[in-house]
């Protein structure tokens, strides 16, 4: 039982050990140089230099205080985006690779349902999710306590444990991805450019007459901002996450068991 999901997983941990440390790198540096950034640049006058309702779109009045910083600088580019993409990149390229490259046939010629199959490459993405938010969190808790700027424990694993759903989702919409394209590159094209482009929908009709649009972007129901500058826990959303998750996976599935390989 779960050999494939063993395998995968081994197979994951150098590029999961490479991007939690690009990622606490950056970390590192977002927090060493927020002190001066706070305390040096006149930040509201910076912000009178641009639009109004660019402002708005990405929250920049909240980057006066140290969590406001490290939310927009490290978790809303670094998780909503780098890490999504990460996420859902390598899912699409989990099956789509297998089958480009002539090794599917070989793994379904075991005593395995195509349906495990799939749900043991997803599990195997448990890897990267949780290696990356571990390490962050830890650079993040400690480094912001040696600039003398600490962020609430409570807040930092909140925001750490909620963007688990958020990557799943992504992770499920990837991996359909990978049984829906004819190709790899295909397959990793639709996911990375799906998830920028709910991104950008979803940041672009925010408090706009169009707002409605952003119902099917993933990043509308895991908000890191409101979880560090507010305390916000959105719990509705990550349950909302983890059921998108789970009926993209069952389509998933039912395409894969019917697909020609």
């Amino acid at each position: 039982m779960f050999e494939t999901a063993r395998f995968e997983s081994r197979q994951r941990l150098p590029g999961s050990a490479v991007v939690a440390a690009g990622l606490s790198a950056f970390a590192a540096m977002m927090i060493l140089v927020a002190p001066s950034i706070l305390n040096d640049v006149d930040l509201e006058s910076l912000l009178e230099a641009y639009p109004p309702a660019m402002v708005e779109a990405f929250d920049l009045e909240l980057i006066g205080t140290i969590e406001g910083f490290i939310a927009l600088e490290l978790y809303w580019f670094g998780w909503l985006l780098v890490l999504g993409i990460y996420v859902a990149y390598s899912a699409a390229s989990s099956v789509a690779g297998d089958i480009d490259d002539d090794r599917m046939d070989t793994l379904l010629a075991a005593p395995i349902s195509r349906g495990q199959v799939l749900v043991e490459k997803f599990l195997a993405l448990l890897v990267p999710i949780l290696v990356v938010n571990v390490v962050v969190l830890v650079v993040v808790y400690t480094g912001t306590r040696l600039v003398d700027e600490p962020i609430a424990a409570a807040d930092l694993v909140a925001v750490h444990a909620l963007s688990i759903p958020y990557l799943l989702c992504c992770g499920a919409f990837g991996m359909l991805a990978s049984v829906v394209a004819p190709r790899r590159q295909v397959a990793e094209g639709v996911a990375a450019g799906t998830l920028v482009g709910t991104f950008l929908l979803q940041t672009l009709t925010e408090g706009t007459d169009f707002e409605w649009l952003g119902a099917v972007a993933p990043m509308r129901y895991y908000d890191p901002v409101a979880v560090l500058t507010a305390s916000e826990y959105d719990y509705a959303g990550a349950a909302t996450l983890l059921v998108a998750a789970v009926v993209l996976l069952g389509a998933g599935q039912a395409w894969f068991a019917r697909r020609d390989v």
